[in-house]
């Protein structure tokens, strides 16, 4: 186990292997370049001081706002390497969203990725009197603002170790808070949670307890930073000396992947749920790779425990499908990945039984921005699927009498920045952390969430539904983007479809059809009709009666975090897909179902 006792301890780690790569990043052109360890640790010092010469001291606070990229990191590490708190901020934030964080948090600096990351900031500037300054990443000449790159130009010059700035390293004590991390804000106003050196070293100092990472590692940063798990994912892999590759845009990850090959991924279940689509629908480009391909689920589901249990089948059947399927989709990760791990949202019982089916075990787990993130987590070795695994052995866990979990431990979050009733509502008397999800624990300790308390559903007769659990079984499909289970105080469920259009056609045309290239004449097709209500049906299959699916609409949107019904980290804005298809909602309901 790790002796962390904060972050500037990790970064030291990190920042002492002399010439050994720690980072790979990738340039314009594509090509990945090696940042060693020595240059990790004289960028974030060369930072560090300008922070200083600008007045930066114990406590201000330093908004970042940037895609994943390796100055990311020697910005929190600068930041932290003074006293100072970051506060990352998802760049895909409006001007408007990104005003009240900025004014909320009271950040004095803001460190920016792009152009038009300079530009939204320079749009708001007058309602942002706080920003002293705003550092600019990429090159170019943005007026008013500095460059990232000609602060460090020199920084490579001098790769010795620096007595004073060690000193100043060490001055950072556990309870010292480190960075202000501001919620999705899907159910209402975001909150900044505040996190100490303390609470995120404890969280990382436990979680390897769970997951042995090593040196030889190697791991894709492309979940965005502003999200506090795949921070605390990037900080495992400094801790613990593997290498790092920042990727900025989701649609370089592919790519990356084949070239860095990584050994660990960590990934939201959407990122799963689009790999299983494309291996899905590249098994329909012949009647012979279709038949091929279900017949080698089919051998895989068959062995589905032995790969759950970290076991190779001996089957010489299995064996044939390994080598004709599966090791096809493991090469869409890079052939190399020995751990993957589901983390940020349900990964659901049917997508982790097909990756096991197809020689994929995955490993899920859970938490909160408030706890650091990690509460619990499935192990190698003893592991169940469906749950989130046992709790880290630091964190003390119950279920209240409603059925909602809550948590108490040194990696559980300080309170909410200015807000303080806010903070006292989600603490019970004695101090356990009420998470806001359901769940429950089996007799061997592992834990199983059910769905959000504030998005249970209640059908007016008093029958309760999980959303995320029915979610996830039509989301298995590749027809369908995302969707929202509707049904609170209503007599039955029903749903709305966002579609995956280029599945859609690709299953259009193995049935013969053309599809027309407006989408809302898509929708209207017969064929696309018919493929929806086969989704539906299947589904409807498998749940209780009350649980069914009634009614149904297919929207001609495709939900995205751009577009505002995901969260950056891809959770469903309910609140906003209510409001936007209100009247679409009102016609499900204006007349009950039989």
């Amino acid at each position: 186990m790790l002796d962390l006792c904060t972050l500037n301890d990790l970064f030291l780690r990190a920042a002492s292997k002399g010439d050994t790569t720690v980072v790979l990043t990738q340039a314009a052109d594509h090509s990945w370049h090696p940042i060693s360890s020595a240059q990790l640790y004289a960028r974030v010092r060369a930072f560090a001081k300008a922070l200083e010469s600008w007045g930066i001291k114990k406590g201000d606070r330093v908004a970042l706002i940037s895609e994943n990229r390796w100055e990311w990191a020697v910005t929190d590490f600068a930041a932290l390497a003074i006293g100072a708190v970051g506060v990352p901020l998802f760049p895909t934030l409006t001007a408007e969203q990104t005003t009240y964080m900025l004014n909320d948090s009271g950040a004095r600096i803001a460190v920016v990725s792009t152009k038009d990351q300079y530009e939204k900031l320079a749009s708001i500037h007058e309602k942002t009197p706080g920003i002293e300054r705003v550092i600019v990443m990429d090159a170019g000449e943005f007026p008013g603002a500095e460059s990232f790159s000609r602060l460090l130009a020199d920084a490579d010059k001098d790769l010795a170790r620096d007595a004073a700035f060690d000193a100043k390293l060490a001055e950072a004590k556990p309870e010292d808070l480190a960075t202000i991390v501001y919620t999705s804000g899907t159910t209402g106003e975001p909150k900044g949670v505040m996190l100490t050196h303390n609470n995120i070293a404890q969280n990382i100092n436990y979680t390897v307890e769970f997951i042995d990472f090593n040196p030889s590692d190697s791991c894709i940063s492309f979940l965005p930073l502003s999200h506090i798990t795949a921070r605390i994912l990037d900080y495992e892999m400094y801790a613990n000396g593997c290498v790092l590759a920042y990727v900025s845009r989701l649609d370089r990850l592919p790519p990356a992947m084949q070239t860095v090959k990584p050994t660990i991924l960590v990934a939201v279940p959407r990122v799963f749920e689009r790999i299983r689509h494309s291996a899905e629908t590249k098994s329909l480009a012949s009647p012979v790779k279709a038949k091929i391909f279900a017949w080698a689920i089919g051998q895989g589901t068959k062995h589905r425990e032995a790969v759950l249990a970290g076991k190779t089948p001996a089957s010489p059947l299995w064996k044939l499908a390994n080598k004709l399927v599966f090791s096809k989709i493991k090469e869409a990760f890079g052939g190399r990945v020995r751990l993957y791990i589901a983390g940020g949202a349900p990964l659901g019982l049917d997508n982790a039984n097909w990756f096991a089916a197809a020689n994929i075990r995955i490993l899920e787990g859970y938490g909160l921005t408030e706890t650091s993130p990690v509460i619990g987590l499935n192990h190698p070795t003893y592991n169940r699927v469906g749950s989130i695994g046992k709790a880290l052995t630091n964190i003390v866990v119950r279920f209240a009498d409603d059925g909602e979990l809550e948590v108490k431990g040194p990696s559980v979050f300080q309170g909410y920045w200015n807000k303080p009733e806010a903070t006292k509502e989600v603490f019970t008397e004695d101090g356990f952390f009420k998470t806001g999800d359901i769940g429950h624990c089996d007799d061997d300790g592992f834990i199983f969430i059910t769905d959000r308390k504030k998005e249970l559903i209640k059908l007016s007769a008093g029958k309760f539904i999980a959303p995320s659990f029915v979610e996830g079984k039509l989301k298995a499909s590749n027809l369908v983007g995302n969707v929202a289970l509707l049904g609170d105080k209503r007599k039955f469920v029903s749903a709305l479809i966002s579609p995956n259009f280029a599945n859609l056609a690709l299953a259009a045309k193995q049935q013969g059809t053309e599809l027309p290239s407006d989408r809302k004449a898509v929708l209207e097709s017969p064929a696309v009709q018919s493929l929806y209500k086969a989704v539906i049906a299947d589904v409807n299959s498998t749940l209780a009666p009350f649980e069914k699916i009634k009614k149904y609409r297919v929207v001609v949107d495709e939900w995205t975090p751009e577009s505002g019904e995901l969260t950056p980290s891809m959770k469903l804005k309910r609140r906003v897909i209510n409001d936007k298809y209100k009247d679409v909602i009102n016609d499900i309901y204006s007349v009950d179902a039989e």
